[in-house]
């Protein structure tokens, strides 16, 4: 990262975006976050605002967008089945024509453009762990088809303009992160299961809670984005970013209750449609970039868990704070 280059990143003030625009700024870049506030949140920002090489633009990247910049990381897309289910056809257009955008972008200006891809490019694996060379095994028309194959398609496109333009693209398969930040409401297994922890409430299985995942804690995602987006030209991807350790939904749900010190009960419910039953990256290839995730599951749940204490506490206190009398 040279200080001074000029990033864009969309979905800047999501989950993953806000992050990301803190580290560039750590870094040295001038940071444009563009977010039209579907799924993001002017919080996960609003520290970010009195830097002086920040900028904030709400906009859509379904529409065209004209702007100066070196580089562009390509983040906007609701990425939970709650939000991206709430309107298939525009997470469909959000994905495709999101990607057209930013890839003209990207050509008009000689741009490097990174895609933020996802591991629901693979469905529900038949190869385990699912190396970048697995094409998948994606239902095309189910629920969750709208982000699983726009996804896919933003894939599609950005290595046909590499081949028909020569642009400069980077592709990287992210699996579930997870940290600060995360929506209380976005449906996602760990904020889910913490949430309901310390509620008191019962905590959430789906299915027998045999079905495994991934989990990387957002510090290192980012740090594979940046890695990534310096690489050779060369070294387009896709590459997958995640924690190659697999946990079951029991196993998280246990270290849940632990690090929250909750007595919670488990509750099962049917497995939804098209869940993947397991899920865990091959990471050799990003290994070859020096990058691997290094923020163990109790650590990472440890600094999560604290998050959403403080936004309960937070809650608890704007409840009790007397109404101003006119």
């Amino acid at each position: 990262m040279h200080p001074g280059k000029r990033v864009l990143v969309t979905g800047g003030a999501g989950f993953l975006g806000s992050h990301l625009c803190e580290k560039l700024l750590d870094a040295g870049a001038q940071v444009l976050c563009v977010d039209n506030f579907y799924t993001g949140a002017a919080e996960n920002i609003e520290h970010l605002g009195s830097r002086p090489r920040f900028k904030f633009l709400r906009h859509d990247v379904c529409l065209p967008l004209h702007v100066e910049v070196d580089e562009i990381y390509n983040l906007a897309c609701p990425a939970s089945p709650i939000h991206y289910q709430r309107d298939p056809v525009q997470t469909t257009k959000t994905s495709v024509l999101g990607a057209i955008n930013m890839l003209g972008l990207a050509k008009r200006r000689g741009a490097r453009i990174l895609q933020a891809s996802t591991s629901e490019v693979y469905g529900d694996p038949t190869v385990h762990p699912q190396p970048e060379n697995y094409w998948g095994n994606v239902n095309p028309i189910g629920p969750r088809s709208c982000y699983d194959e726009g996804k896919r398609c933003a894939e599609t496109l950005f290595f046909d303009y590499q081949r028909q333009h020569d642009l400069e693209i980077k592709v990287a398969r992210i699996f579930n992160t997870y940290g600060p930040r995360m929506q209380p409401n976005d449906g996602r297994v760990v904020s889910n299961f913490i949430i309901q922890a310390l509620a008191g409430d019962s905590i959430s299985i789906f299915g027998d809670g045999a079905q495994t995942r991934s989990f990387c804690y957002v510090d290192d995602l980012v740090d594979g984005l940046i890695r990534l987006m310096a690489s050779p030209k060369a070294f387009t991807g896709p590459v997958n970013l995640g924690n190659p350790e697999e946990f079951s939904m029991l196993e998280l749900a246990k270290a849940v209750l632990a690090e929250t010190g909750s007595m919670s009960r488990l509750e099962f419910f049917p497995l939804p449609v098209d869940d993947p039953r397991q899920r865990r990256p091959d990471i050799a290839l990003a290994g070859t970039l020096g990058w691997q995730p290094r923020t163990a599951l109790t650590e990472g749940l440890q600094r999560t868990v604290a998050y959403f204490r403080e936004l309960q506490d937070e809650g608890q206190r704007a409840r009790r704070a007397p109404v101003p009398v006119s």
